[in-house]
């Protein structure tokens, strides 16, 4: 009876911490109510500067490797690029010996002078021309492609033409043509500044010791290559001009053979009008 009795006793105790035991875990739990740890603002202020400080060095070391790939670009030059600088300039002096034997390269005007005038345009680019080329250019005032100048033809003018011809194209303009290039294009040279041209009283003020007064003087003496033509060119910049409407043909062809540069007599006439 005694042993029965315990074992009941023993069942018992048992059950009630199965029950106890399920309380435990079917009682919701609390929540977490603790922070996380702080960083110190200090710690956080260095890291933030750091980060900074190596995407700066990231920005330097990007742009320091373009620069120099650019740089290195620029400067360097195939075997193939030298060859044909060297044929260019080549060229060019056996072209401008064979044009000087025949009429001679000087700067004074001949006695025999044509009286005719031309308008020349400087076409082409000259960076991997000769010395002399480059020269021309300088004494025409041409220092840019689609500018164009008066210049009165003779033997010297034409020595001159024939050293930069595949650069230029040129002829004899109109009277229509003058007038509409001095009007419509024509800017001053004074004191070495491009001014536009305001009116009459400014080419009496600079032309009027050469009784150049007024448009049509200056016209009249550019068209007739009168005593005074310097004067009335050096008193005008030189003409810049648009890219032909409809564009150029070619410019490494000559007019002759259907391309761009070289003389085109009147016909430059047409291309002054696709120019303005």
């Amino acid at each position: 009876m005694s042993r029965l009795l315990s074992e009941y006793t023993l069942h018992v105790h048992a059950t009630d911490l199965d029950t106890m035991t399920d309380k435990q875990e079917n009682k919701p739990k609390a929540p977490l109510t603790g922070r996380l740890p702080s960083v110190p603002e200090s710690v956080l202020k260095r890291r933030k500067n750091r980060q900074a400080s190596q995407a700066h060095r990231l920005q330097v070391t990007i742009k320091r490797k373009a620069d120099q790939a650019k740089k290195k670009r620029q400067t360097l030059k195939t075997a193939e690029q030298f060859v044909k600088e060297h044929r260019l300039k080549q060229r060019d002096n056996l072209r401008i010996i064979r044009h000087t034997k025949k009429t001679g390269l000087t700067t004074e005007v001949p006695k025999n002078d044509e009286s005719k005038i031309a308008f020349v345009i400087r076409i082409r680019s000259t960076n991997q021309v000769s010395p002399k080329v480059k020269k021309v250019f300088q004494l025409l005032r041409l220092k840019q492609t689609n500018t164009g100048i008066f210049l009165k033809l003779n033997e010297a003018t034409r020595a001159m033409l024939d050293v930069v011809d595949p650069y230029i194209t040129w002829g004899y303009p109109n009277l229509k043509s003058v007038r509409e290039l001095v009007q419509k294009r024509g800017f001053a040279n004074i004191n070495k500044e491009r001014v536009p041209i305001t009116g009459n009283a400014m080419i009496e003020k600079e032309l009027g010791d050469k009784n150049i007064i007024c448009f049509e003087d200056l016209i009249h003496e550019i068209f007739t290559c009168g005593e005074k033509f310097n004067h009335a060119t050096g008193f005008l910049r030189p003409f810049k001009l648009n890219n032909p409407n409809g564009g150029w043909r070619k410019k490494s062809l000559p007019f002759t053979k259907n391309g761009d540069y070289g003389n085109r007599e009147d016909q430059i006439n047409e291309l002054i009008r696709r120019m303005l």
